[in-house]
């Protein structure tokens, strides 16, 4: 059985709008934070600013974790364990220009509170954690992955 898969992702609010990502290439219409897979040798914050520098073209400060998230697939052997920081733009802009290295980011965008539930975003957790300014850590175990 493989081992649980490490990530780290990325909650940028910017003018009360958090910035998503599509999720998988060719995969619009599923949304998520930035980030990514963790290489080693590398801590979880510079993992993290490397993901988002690769995915939006932004530097990113990373600080305090807000949210572990685990998907999984019930019926198969992914299993994945999330860790979400609170990040800010140190440079940047959002650009339709930007080209992911590894050419699955392919949308960006900025979301309200109200656009965000309109969206297929994944984890669920993500809107009640992502405008929360308290200093609280949110556990989501076990959430089913889509497909």
């Amino acid at each position: 059985m493989p081992t649980p898969r490490l990530a780290t992702r990325a909650i940028i609010l910017h003018h009360n709008k958090l910035l998503l990502v599509n999720a998988w290439k060719g995969k619009s219409h599923l949304w998520c934070a930035p980030g990514g897979g963790v290489e080693p040798h590398a801590s979880l914050p510079d993992n993290l600013a490397r993901e988002v520098m690769e995915e939006t073209g932004l530097s990113v400060e990373v600080g305090a974790v807000c949210l572990v998230n685990e998907f999984h697939d019930p019926g198969g052997t992914f299993h994945q364990v999330d860790i979400y920081f609170r990040c800010t733009i140190l440079s940047g802009a959002l650009s339709d220009q930007w080209i992911d290295p590894e050419g699955i980011v392919t949308q960006r965008r900025w979301v309200t509170r109200d656009e965000l539930r309109t969206l297929t975003c994944k984890p669920d957790s993500l809107a009640s954690v992502a405008w929360d300014t308290s200093d609280h850590i949110t556990y989501d175990a076990l959430e089913p992955i889509v497909r």
